[in-house]
């Protein structure tokens, strides 16, 4: 037996690797353990997206390494490993390297101990040592796809995971069924592109059918949320398929990286930006209450005041309630490294502030607007000092997203009514609505169609 210590770093696909690899030491005999001082192994699952995320990993590991005692193993593993392992292998202290289509091979590696060398591409879903799921108290990811193949010019990805590589429906549902035999109340689809679910297998609109599936599968799950949809993908029948199931969040995330023709044909993207403005319109229209999250890259090589300036109308004009906005970070590795005119940091880095207060008005507006409202909330934790729970909204991701807190009780787990009483721009404040007083109320049961 050997007792490990388990690190996951970067995005929820990454937490259902670690799952994943979890399930497989306990399978061998293995013991996960929570503090470092106390396991016989190290093993960091790395993120290596971005720069930013890639420095996260290095810190990590070389803090792990620095107080490793003589005898304990350090393993690497992960996406940084894949792109970026001769920088890992450098490391003093680093003992195994275990790239993305490795990971199944943790516990073989905990018994016989060696440097891997990382090889793509990665073998196809489910591949050995990928999980199919992470859960988070009430919640879990799944992971219904792994690789891209989209070639967006900014992006690593499809170099790190390989092509696009949808699991098979029966072994997601075998999934889904145990999680919410488990108690699971939300399950959250996730993948490089979840709208592109099927589509190596010729299904040219698989993802709709899956939701269909999945809930008819598991009728009692009140929530199903869907995350990392792509504009081109989205179809009529996905739209009629969300409007149409109370289950599914009025929730959706799309990347959408800019608003400007020129920049996206830049960033290898889809460039009708009226096409986009037709499809959110077309959503808002069809499904009640709908939350919008997107995604924006500020200071791409080449962003003109002019393009920034479209892309902060854009964002005024469609009041969009959740953003994430990052600034350029250049891989060595993809096409846009190779583009002129690069946007100065201080520019890249004023045009994201500048974007995040106009965004934070937006969803202050918006968080007022919820204001005397009895909406339904994923518990995840309470303070019973205090009379405090704190949960999650059908419009809110779990860890990117805002946050429900309200006074009274309940269970870690549950879906309880809750009615709003204050807003910022991130987070809702309110009070339990009693047990004597739920009785009809929708929310108590979850729907999200309020």
């Amino acid at each position: 037996m050997v007792k490990v210590y388990l690190v996951t770093l970067g995005c929820p696909k990454n937490e259902v690797d670690s799952a994943g690899m979890a399930a497989r030491l306990r399978e061998a005999g293995h013991v996960l353990v929570e503090r470092p001082a106390s396991a016989d192994a190290l093993i960091v699952n790395t993120c290596g997206f971005i720069a930013p995320a890639r420095e996260e990993s290095l810190r990590v590991i070389r803090e792990l390494a620095r107080r490793k005692r003589p005898g304990q193993l350090l393993v690497a593993a992960g996406c940084m490993v894949t792109l970026h392992g001769d920088e890992l292998r450098s490391i003093p202290g680093v003992d195994v390297l275990l790239g993305v289509d490795r990971l199944a091979t943790v516990a073989e590696f905990l018994a016989e101990p060696e440097r891997a060398v990382p090889t793509l591409p990665s073998p196809p879903l489910p591949y050995p040592g990928a999980g199919l799921s992470a859960v988070h108290g009430g919640s879990a990811y799944l992971k219904i796809a792994d690789g891209c193949d989209a070639r967006c010019a900014f992006c690593t990805i499809p170099r790190i995971k390989g092509p696009y590589r949808s699991a098979s429906r029966e072994v997601l549902l075998g999934e889904v069924q145990r999680l919410v035999a488990q108690g699971v109340q939300e399950i959250v689809l996730v993948a490089q592109d979840t709208t592109a679910y099927g589509r190596d297998r010729g299904e040219a609109d698989g993802l709709p059918g899956l939701i269909e599936a999945v809930l008819e599968a598991v009728p009692e799950l009140p929530w199903l949320r869907i995350m990392y949809t792509y504009p081109q993908h989205i179809t009529p029948r996905l739209i009629d398929t969300i409007a149409r199931y109370p289950q599914v969040c009025p929730y959706l995330d799309i990347p959408l990286q800019h608003a400007h023709p020129a920049t996206l044909a830049r960033m290898g993207r889809p460039t009708n930006v009226e096409r986009v403005r037709v499809l959110l319109r077309r959503l808002r229209e069809r499904i009640p209450d709908l939350v919008l999250r997107t995604t924006f890259i500020v200071g791409y090589p080449g962003e003109t005041e002019a393009e920034f300036a479209a892309l902060r109308a854009f964002l005024e004009e469609q009041a969009f309630e959740r953003v994430g906005v990052f600034v350029y970070s250049r891989e060595a590795e993809t096409p846009a490294a190779q583009l002129p005119d690069p946007v100065p940091e201080e520019v890249a880095f004023s045009r994201r502030e500048e974007l995040m207060a106009l965004q934070q008005e937006i969803a202050r507006r918006w968080g007022q607007r919820q204001v005397g409202r009895i909406v339904p909330v994923l518990v995840e934790g309470i303070d019973r000092r205090a009379g405090l729970v704190v949960g999650r909204t059908r419009w809110d991701a779990p860890e990117v997203d805002g946050l429900v807190f309200a006074q009274g009780r309940a269970r870690v787990g549950t879906i309880v009514p809750v009615q709003i009483t204050a807003a910022s721009a991130y987070d809702l404040w309110g009070t339990v609505v009693p047990e004597r007083d739920r009785q009809g109320d929708p929310a108590s049961q979850g729907s999200n169609r309020l």
